[in-house]
């Protein structure tokens, strides 16, 4: 080999090798559970502690209060917010300045006073274009808008989801989030208004560049009253040579052929009707959704309900199949959902109290108090660490493993409901009042 071949293999051996060091650390976080939709991030070199002087590299100001998570691809953030009575998505660069804003509805209008609004959906990108949803309405009737633009903001397609799929009777608003897999977002629309012979429940796919319908299926439930209504959000499971959608509500979760919406499998008893122990509770309505890993789906319920793990290669009602059912553990997160890593399962509740359960067997490790305020957020893992996000605004980190250990509790003053979301060496935040980049300095 000539001198001048041997440098350019070299250079192009070092371009190659600084190419995949920048693939492993440098991440993107698509949508609202991030790149697997399973609420972990592969990022490293994260801050456990920051203040106002320490790992805060930018908070921006944002137009008006939402809950929606940010999104993340390249040096590009998307986020749904209120804007006085607009309705929008923002592009902010990871710099913090923003860069465009597209107009998507008006009327916004708040859900139990302080709980959410009608820009709590999440966005989702793939790089090139970013798909949103917003839901203006009044109480009980909440029309919804549902969108694609290029990441430059150019609209590609918006839908009137009101006028194609009818008006959502769902008390809080619909907040359930779609979910971007392939070429398709699945729209999991689970409301009702309390009368079985009425539900309007539909699951439904729509191709991505077109905004066309692909297929929908209906949903039926036995559920009753406000259980007819859900406010989780669809979850893909992809393992192997097996893809399910799974749709979580209305007394039941359950698992959808991708191709045609068909049902394979559902699973009831997460809220009995003919439980001589625990009564049938007509408000047990889903906020928390699943969680799926190789081999198994946690299912996370409300209130006082149980969490169950499923194996997800089952066909027909299973809810009395014990083969399908792995564990139950006796306690749910009523809004955050659960996180699986390295075996455990984690599961943070309302009152900030983290549950971690052995994945394989259920068996509680612990039971230990974070923050005594409210959480509704959904936990985040990266780094070796649990982020928990309190109502208040105080991030809690926790080290992973089976033994609790709190690495910091930092204060950021400012409401939040939003989940965290990581993306190339960044924690972002999103409170009411604005969006935070934190990193290490």
């Amino acid at each position: 080999m000539t001198r001048r071949n041997f440098s350019l293999s070299l250079t192009l051996l070092v371009i190659l090798s600084l190419s995949t060091t920048s693939s492993l650390y440098a991440e993107n976080w698509p949508n609202w559970r991030g790149p697997k939709n399973n609420g972990v991030s592969g990022e490293k070199n994260l801050p456990a502690e920051w203040n106002a002087d320490k790992n805060v590299a930018w908070r921006l100001p944002l137009p008006g209060r939402a809950g929606a998570t940010p999104v993340i691809w390249g040096d590009r953030i998307f986020l749904t917010t209120v804007a006085d009575n607009d309705l929008i998505l923002m592009c902010i660069g990871t710099n913090g300045e923003v860069i465009w804003q597209q107009k998507m509805g008006e009327g916004n209008s708040l859900s139990r006073s302080d709980e959410g609004d009608s820009a709590s959906p999440s966005p989702s990108t793939d790089g090139e274009h970013v798909w949103a949803m917003v839901t203006p309405g009044e109480r009980n009737a909440y029309t919804g808008v549902l969108g694609c633009y290029t990441v430059d903001g150019k609209e590609v397609w918006t839908v009137n989801v009101h006028e194609r799929y009818g008006m959502f009777q769902i008390q809080f608003g619909m907040s359930s989030t779609p979910v971007l897999h392939g070429d398709r977002l699945y729209l999991q629309l689970i409301h009702g208004d309390g009368n079985a012979e009425t539900q309007e429940a539909l699951i439904v796919a729509i191709d991505k560049m077109t905004g066309d319908e692909v297929w929908r299926t209906g949903r039926p439930s036995d559920g009753i009253a406000e259980n007819e209504q859900s406010y989780a959000s669809p979850v893909i499971y992809d393992y192997g040579n097996l893809q399910l959608l799974l749709t979580h509500g209305a007394d039941y979760i359950v698992a959808h052929d991708l191709n045609d919406g068909s049902e394979v499998w559902r699973c009831g008893g997460l809220n009995p009707k003919n439980d001589t122990v625990r009564r049938y509770d007509p408000t047990l309505r889903f906020v928390a959704s699943p969680a799926a890993v190789e081999g198994m789906i946690v299912v996370p319920t409300a209130k006082a309900g149980p969490v169950v793990a499923l194996k997800p290669n089952y066909k027909g009602d299973i809810t009395d199949n014990t083969e399908a059912h792995i564990w139950t553990h006796n306690r749910t997160p009523d809004v955050p959902s659960p996180v699986i890593y390295d075996g455990i399962t984690y599961l943070c509740m309302e009152n900030g109290n983290l549950h971690a359960v052995d994945s394989k067997t259920g068996e509680q490790y612990y039971e230990a108090r974070t923050t005594a305020d409210r959480h509704r957020a959904s936990p985040v893992y990266a780094d070796g660490k649990l982020f928990l996000t309190s109502r208040g605004g105080i991030v809690t980190v926790v080290k992973t493993g089976k033994t609790f250990e709190i690495l910091s509790q930092n204060p950021l003053e400012e409401e939040m409901s939003a989940s965290p979301a990581i993306a190339d060496g960044t924690i972002y935040l999103r409170t009411f009042d604005a969006l935070w980049a934190i990193r290490e300095k």
